[in-house]
């Protein structure tokens, strides 16, 4: 966990200058010294209460007993003093006892307790996004009824999209809500894969559902939003009768074991009492949301998970001795610690690059969050654009190379990595559910090619090139590097513009590639923030610190020498087979298999 600290702080202070964020009417009550404490006190609860019971919970699945599901003990004590921390309430503003912190410290907040139990702690963080919804669009009487609950832990939420039948298709769910004389709705349907559905770690549970009131017009513009809690609440807060909507099962998962995943029915009684949240037929753009930010929290517990598994396997290289260098040809010799081998070596490199570059994107992704709350209107507008072409890569970065450096930590301990007497092997079982997580990496490639690319006459694409050259042009003192990313994104443009010309003539051919795009498109945004972080490193160099602190940074360059030596070059000839309309995938034929 230090490690891990040392690199937030990092991040946060020398790389994204967090501390100009006093200087905001928002935050102007805060200091350094109370995001330092809130960290502090983060890693000692993620370090008293989640990490000790990450391997028990792994192996004691939630029981399903027919009518509740239970956890284990260790589970609810974590749910308690996370609450009570007011960590369900860090961002939320000071007008409904929140903390009002910045988003930067709620999202380092998030990857401490990702790294030390990333199952438990999606009970909690699914709460703060079902708070963060309903604050932004229910009624203000919705606020007052489920929020003060949510934020000190009475109760807790999920969010209830998927269906059996329809996947990541919404546009085709089938659960009804059917308007009743006194504004409410009765919901009917069945939801799946529904995280932290059913538990008894607070007294309520309030799900957001998708559903369409009957009449709706048919697809996305059909889609409506309603609060449907386990229990009634009635007008003073107190609870009132169960709902009608069940658990019907739980899923076996091969990770994120702890965090119960649910098939919920609603109405088989004929009286699943809901509430519209917001407008009718506006219910996807709300969850949306919810959604955008589980997504940079899906990439955000990847890298954090990629982290504790780095960690875990740097500690073993020091620790475990075998064999010799090959130009020592004396058997009786010491054997020495693995980490003087150099394939060793370069699988710990990996992992360095791959975990710091998520966390890095996931923490400036959280910063464009906090220019939303804080700045001009200019800045703003700038901060949504980015972030919205952003997001596929942050979501999808990280849940491919956070399993990618789980599985070289596993490499690293060799036999010893699949055994479960080390946490490496659940690290990897855990992470690789990331990647279909919040949307499947092709979704999230879809929707970056399809969609946000070209969106309101390349807004969003202007905004993330315009980024990268601020950052180029600051990047005195790594001019090579920042060569390397211009030519890149220059690449980047001519290849874009060649699929956009390739997708008005065949969309289904030029979409078939996009997870390629992705791909490409993520190397160089990683590159993006090694370069960032090699300034910084390079600015604190200058100040000739010693010992430990100066190795850190050296560390820092070698790593985002690692990108761009063996991650970056690879673009070009993705970039050839994206541009060449490459039909080898799409040519296949379904007989053929």
């Amino acid at each position: 966990m230090k490690n891990l600290i040392k690199d937030i702080n990092f991040n946060l202070y020398q790389v994204l200058n967090s501390e100009k964020l006093l200087e905001t009417e928002r935050y102007k009550e805060h200091s350094k010294e109370i995001f330092d404490a809130v960290i502090d006190t983060a890693k000692r609860i993620a370090e008293d209460l989640f990490a000790p019971h990450n391997t028990k919970a792994d192996e004691n699945e939630p029981q399903f007993d027919g009518d509740s599901v239970k956890l284990i003990p260790e589970t609810k004590k974590a749910w308690d003093a996370f609450a009570e921390a007011g960590f369900l309430a860090t961002a939320m503003d000071e007008e409904w006892d929140g903390s009002q912190l910045p988003e930067l410290i709620a999202r380092a907040v998030y990857l401490i307790f990702c790294a030390a139990n990333v199952s438990t702690s999606v009970y909690p963080f699914l709460t703060i996004g079902v708070a963060e919804l309903i604050h932004s669009f229910a009624s203000q009487k919705q606020k007052e009824l489920y929020l003060p609950a949510l934020l000190d832990g009475r109760f807790s939420g999920t969010m209830a999209l998927t269906e059996p039948e329809q996947g990541s298709a919404l546009a085709d769910i089938s659960t009804s809500a059917q308007l009743q004389a006194d504004g409410s709705y009765l919901l009917k349907g069945q939801k799946i894969f529904i995280s932290a559905g059913e538990h008894e770690l607070s007294d309520n549970i309030i799900h957001l559902v998708l559903a369409k009131i009957e009449g709706a017009p048919a697809g996305v513009k059909g889609i409506s939003l309603f609060i449907c809690p386990k229990y009634l609440v009635n007008d003073d807060g107190s609870l009132g009768e169960r709902n009608d909507l069940a658990v019907t099962g739980l899923l076996h998962k091969m990770g994120y074991r702890n965090a119960s995943s649910t098939l919920l029915s609603f109405g088989d009684n004929d009286n699943c009492k809901a509430y519209l949240v917001g407008q009718a037929h506006k219910g996807l753009s709300y969850m949306f949301l919810m959604m955008n930010g589980a997504r940079i929290g899906v990439g955000t517990g990847a890298a954090a998970i990629g982290y504790a598994g780095y960690s875990y396997s740097l500690n073993y290289a020091h620790e475990r001795k075998q064999g010799r260098l090959p130009s020592n040809r004396d058997p009786s010799s010491p054997q020495l610690k693995i980490i003087k081998h150099a394939d060793v070596r370069r699988m710990l490199l990996a992992q360095k690059s791959y975990v710091e570059g998520s966390l890095a994107v996931c923490l400036y992704a959280t910063s464009l969050l906090d220019i939303q709350k804080t700045g001009t209107q200019v800045e703003k507008d700038n901060a949504l654009a980015l972030l919205e072409f952003l997001t596929p890569v942050v979501k999808s970065w990280p849940s491919k190379y956070g399993p990618k450096a789980n599985d070289l930590a596993i490499q690293i301990l060799a036999g010893a990595g699949y055994m479960r007497d080390h946490p490496v092997e659940q690290y990897y079982r855990d992470n690789r559910l990331n990647a279909i997580h919040e949307g499947t990496r092709g979704i999230q490639a879809i929707d970056l090619l399809g969609r946000k690319l070209a969106f309101n006459k390349f807004e969003y694409y202007q905004a993330f090139k315009d980024a990268l050259r601020q950052t180029i042009k600051k990047s005195e003192n790594n001019q090579e590097w920042a060569k390397e990313l211009e030519r890149a994104l220059a690449l980047h443009e001519k290849t874009s513009m060649t699929l956009l010309a390739q997708m008005a003539k065949d969309i289904d051919l030029a979409l078939a590639n996009a997870s390629e795009y992705l791909e490409f498109t993520g190397k160089i945004v990683i590159a993006w923030q090694w370069l960032k972080m090699a300034n910084a490193a390079q600015q604190a160099l200058a100040q000739k610190p010693r010992n430990e602190q100066k190795n850190f940074y050296l560390g820092k360059l070698q790593a985002a020498r690692y990108h761009f030596d063996w991650e970056l070059p690879q673009i070009y000839a993705q970039a050839e087979l994206l541009s060449s309309m490459n039909s080898v995938c799409f040519d296949m034929k379904e007989e053929w298999f």
